[in-house]
């Protein structure tokens, strides 16, 4: 008699505590306490309320995700300007397996990247320079797509832009999410103008830029998020 055995792979459960507590240590391990004026000890006292946030609201994947392949992501958690200046974090950033770091393109001319700040919609929830932005989407189905156009379906679909530092955030947490030809515009910050914020690779790093508002490009898509929490 022949014992037949079969064997179930089961996915492993997303565990949101455990992933916001992956994201304080990569913030940690950055030097964000610093850059922020806190010791590492503030600095968790300051996001730690949001724990329970994560906790409450990520919506479960149901399954390991894969966010280089779904462009999808439960919850990132964000430190804004006023604690972290953007010139100092993109640098931050690195692509997954990486080692250039991520860099503001010259494009940005001296004092313009302060003028792109958070639109009414994607306005920060919390006074307090730090934030949770739920189910983002890297939104590559707006590749080749006016970026104008893109964000008005976001918006019609009663979802959110990312702002830079939003941007900035989640590929700092989640490097997979920037993928050759599967790049994203952050147009939840605007400067008054045409020009939309995005980040895509340049120079095997990540690069902060801007393209025109009624430019497609092939490459670039738009993100979007369903909700932040502070």
């Amino acid at each position: 008699m022949t014992d037949r055995t079969h064997h179930t792979t089961v996915s492993p459960v997303f565990d949101a505590a455990a992933e916001f507590d992956r994201q304080v240590r990569t913030l940690v391990a950055l030097g964000y306490p610093a850059l922020s004026g806190r010791t590492e000890e503030d600095f968790a006292e300051l996001v730690a309320p949001l724990r329970a946030e994560a906790v409450a609201h990520a919506r479960d994947p149901g399954q390991e995700y894969d966010a280089a392949a779904s462009g999808r992501v439960p919850f990132v958690l964000v430190v804004t300007r006023e604690l972290a200046p953007i010139e100092r974090t993109m640098p931050l950033t690195t692509l997954h397996g990486g080692r250039l770091p991520g860099f503001v393109d010259r494009s940005f001319e001296p004092g313009s990247l302060e003028r792109f700040v958070a639109t009414e919609q994607a306005a920060p929830p919390s006074p307090d320079g730090v934030h949770l932005l739920f189910d983002v989407e890297r939104g590559e189905e707006f590749c080749g797509v006016v970026p104008g156009d893109a964000m008005a379906t976001v918006a019609e679909r009663g979802r959110s832009l990312l702002t830079i530092e939003e941007g900035v955030a989640l590929m700092t947490h989640v490097p997979r999410i920037l993928v050759k030809n599967k790049c994203f515009s952050v147009g939840g910050s605007r400067s008054g103008d045409r020009r939309v914020p995005a980040i895509w690779i340049s120079q095997k790093a990540p690069k902060l830029g801007w393209c025109w508002e009624g430019n497609p490009h092939t490459w670039l898509g738009m993100a979007s998020a369903g909700g932040r929490r502070g």
